[in-house]
C-alpha cells in the first residue's frame, strides 16, 4: 500500500499535468488535426513543460534552494513556482495559440494563473497541494471539453474523480499537507478553469 500511495504522487505529479490534459485535448478534440503537428506540439509542449521543469529542479537542489521535487517547505516554492510561470508563459507565446487551438490555450492559462495563486498563498506562508492543483485543472478541463465537444467522456472524468481521491489520500498519508491545503489546491486548480471555461465554452 505504502508503495502504491508513493508512486501516485510521482505518478500524478504537478509537472505531468499539463501534457496530460494536451494530450486528453489532442485525443478527444472532433476536428482534424495533422498527426505531425501534434506531434511537434506535443513534444514542444514535454521540453518546455517537463524536461527543463527537471533540469531547473536539480540545478536548485544543487544550488541547496530546494531539497525535495515535491516542494514540502513553503519557504521553498517562491522560486520553483515563478519559473514555472515563466515557463507557462512561454507555452503560451510560443507553443500554444488562441486561434487554432482556443481551449487548450485557455487550459494553460489558467494553469497560469494557478500557479501565480498558488505563489501569492506562498507571500502568506500557505502552503497549497500542487498535486490537487493539477488534477483539479485536468478535471475541470475534462468536463468541459465534454460539454464543448458534446461527446461523452463520462469514464474519463470519472476517472480523474478516482485520481483526485488516490491523490489526496496519498498526500495525507505521507503528512504532506492537511485537509484545507488539499482542499485549497484543488480549488485553485478549479477555479481558473471554471472562469476561462466561459471564453471558449
Amino acid at each position: 500500500m505504502n508503495f502504491l500511495l508513493k508512486s501516485i504522487s510521482y505518478i500524478f505529479h504537478p509537472l505531468l499535468m499539463p501534457i496530460a490534459g494536451s494530450v486528453i485535448y489532442f485525443i478527444t478534440a472532433p476536428r482534424f488535426i495533422p498527426q505531425e503537428i501534434i506531434k511537434t506540439k506535443i513534444f514542444g509542449l514535454t521540453v518546455v513543460t517537463i524536461l527543463i521543469p527537471i533540469v531547473i529542479y536539480f540545478f536548485l537542489k544543487t544550488l541547496g534552494v530546494i531539497t525535495s521535487i515535491h516542494l514540502e517547505d513553503v519557504k521553498q516554492r517562491k522560486i520553483p513556482l515563478l519559473l514555472q510561470s515563466l515557463l507557462l508563459l512561454l507555452t503560451i507565446k510560443m507553443i500554444i495559440d488562441v486561434y487554432n487551438y482556443p481551449e487548450l490555450y485557455f487550459f494553460f492559462l489558467g494553469i497560469l494563473f494557478s500557479s501565480l495563486s498558488a505563489i501569492f498563498m506562498v507571500l502568506f506562508s500557505t502552503k497549497v497541494s500542487l498535486h490537487m492543483m493539477g488534477s483539479g485543472a485536468i478535471t475541470m478541463f475534462t468536463i468541459a471539453l465534454s460539454i464543448h465537444f458534446g461527446i461523452n467522456l463520462t469514464l474519463l472524468i470519472s476517472g480523474m474523480m478516482i485520481v483526485n481521491g488516490l491523490v489526496a489520500t496519498s498526500r495525507l498519508h505521507y503528512k504532506a499537507h492537511s485537509n484545507l491545503e488539499l482542499i485549497l489546491g484543488f480549488f485553485i486548480g478549479v477555479v481558473p478553469q471554471l472562469i476561462l471555461v466561459n471564453f471558449w465554452l
